[in-house]
């Protein structure tokens, strides 16, 4: 007889196996889509603003359209949020991995947008206003 808890059993059996499979592909394309950038001065993502310093900006494996951003030791998340992906516009030169949003004098400028190296496709992020 097949119960409530044997029902849930098997879904948590191919939830599981879903999570842990991970397709040859799927590595080298996370690998790719992780870069440590360094700024030299403050610089905005959705809710929080980044002093100066490196960090690691990277593509949730599983979901690519989430992007976290931590310390460059990996020790403190600053950011973990949905984005778009976008192409990498036409006169953004290979060598520019972030876009920046021109910001009132005083405010850090927003990241717009971050490229990882060798991607034509981007990762666009969303701001809840577009006063600031």
């Amino acid at each position: 007889m097949f119960t409530r808890k044997s029902a849930l059993t098997v879904c948590g059996a191919v939830v599981l196996g879903l999570t842990l499979a991970n397709p040859g592909g799927a590595t080298s394309t996370a690998a790719r889509q992780t870069n440590h950038l360094t700024f030299t001065g403050p610089v905005a993502l959705p809710g929080v603003t980044l002093p100066r310093g490196t960090y690691t900006f990277e593509v949730i494996r599983l979901h690519p359209d989430i992007v976290r951003v931590l310390s460059r030791d990996g020790l403190h998340v600053y950011f973990t949020g949905f984005t778009m992906r976008v192409a990498r516009p036409a006169e953004l030169s290979s060598d520019q991995l972030v876009a920046l949003a021109e910001t009132p004098r005083g405010f850090a400028p927003r990241i717009t947008a971050w490229y990882p190296v060798g991607a034509a496709l981007g990762q666009q992020f969303r701001y809840p206003d577009s006063t600031r």
